[in-house]
């Protein structure tokens, strides 16, 4: 089987987990403004999104050990992985777990933009093609649409597990 399409089919799992995420980012940013924003939830907003990398990137995780399921040796995982290098960037965004790198989300946004450049890559190679394969194209917009709907999805969810804790937190204190 020829590698470069296994590479390929790598670079789209990528892809699908972490290119939307600059847009996310960039609509986050947008929603709070300029300003000092009035309302504590555009605020918070923002600083949710590198929790929201980091889930993403566990979901990676986990989908990269069902991959290798039931054989988790270096040998079977040279065999499944083809560009070590990506694969392994994908796995550090789970630093973001850590506090102190929640406190930038601008690295998140710096993480995430090598799997946007694969996007835009193979976008502008099929434009610019003389005879373009429309089927790059579909799969890297499904991918990429796949991939806004994941990283938006998640970034609700947290924002909606943070209001619910914060709730339930003032509750719990007005009983007492």
């Amino acid at each position: 089987m020829d590698n470069s399409f296994l590479v390929y089919l790598e670079r789209l799992e990528l892809m699908a987990f972490f290119s939307g995420y600059p847009l996310v980012y960039a609509l986050a940013y947008f929603v709070r403004g300029n300003k000092p924003a009035k309302n504590n939830f555009k605020q918070r907003l923002v600083s949710f999104l590198p929790y929201a990398y980091a889930v993403v990137g566990s979901l990676y995780i986990g989908f990269q050990l069902k991959k290798l399921y039931p054989d988790y040796t270096i040998g079977h995982i040279n065999q499944i992985v083809q560009e070590p290098f990506i694969t392994v960037w994908g796995v550090l965004s789970i630093l973001f777990w850590i506090p102190i790198l929640v406190k930038k989300p601008m690295l998140s946004l710096v993480h995430s933009l090598l799997f946007f450049f694969f996007f835009v890559k193979d976008l502008y190679l099929q434009f610019s093609a003389s005879s373009p394969d429309q089927h790059i194209v579909n799969n890297d917009m499904n991918v990429y649409t796949s991939s806004l709907l994941l990283n938006t999805a998640v970034l609700f969810l947290i924002v909606c597990l943070s209001f619910l804790y914060h709730k339930f937190k003032k509750k719990s204190a007005s009983d007492l």
